[in-house]
């Protein structure tokens, strides 16, 4: 299981709480992060927020912290189907391009070339709609309560 820590932002009806969470990228959490080109870089952009609504069982108020997890098979899946599903494309339809190139007498290179990019193309949009609907069914749930959000207001 996954697991985020979300700020309640609102309560959507009895039954759902709106939250935000930090998005993270894996920058900042190495020891070479001071001396690394890439967490350089990730340091100078902001932090991006997301705003969603989760399942509640009980009522919270605005400000509470939560952690929330998502099972690591829908992000594995997703991550199959946008990353290898494109490369099977590629290889598959460059095999295919050039040992139809060889049969037709043609250019078996250009054609295997032609091939590899139309089938890398192809099986990445389907894998990236497909990883789509799989990450909309998908549904953050609520852990645990972390309490209230301590701020620096006050002494």
């Amino acid at each position: 299981m996954m697991e985020q820590k979300a700020r309640v932002i609102g309560q959507d009806s009895p039954d759902w709480v709106l939250v935000e969470v930090e998005m993270q990228s894996a920058c900042n959490h190495c020891d070479n992060s001071d001396n690394c080109g890439t967490g350089s870089v990730a340091k100078a952009f902001s932090a991006k927020l997301q705003q969603f609504a989760v399942p509640a069982d009980r009522r919270y108020e605005v400000g509470d912290l939560l952690k929330l997890g998502l099972p690591e098979s829908v992000v594995l899946k997703s991550a199959a189907l946008v990353y290898l599903l494109p490369l099977f494309g590629l290889l598959s339809g460059g095999l295919l391009g050039q040992v139809i190139g060889g049969q037709l007498g043609l250019d078996a290179n250009a054609l295997a070339m032609a091939g590899g990019l139309t089938g890398g193309f192809v099986c990445w949009w389907l894998g990236k709609r497909q990883a789509r609907s799989l990450e909309a069914q998908a549904q953050p749930i609520i852990l645990s309560y972390l309490g209230k959000q301590v701020t620096g207001q006050g002494a």
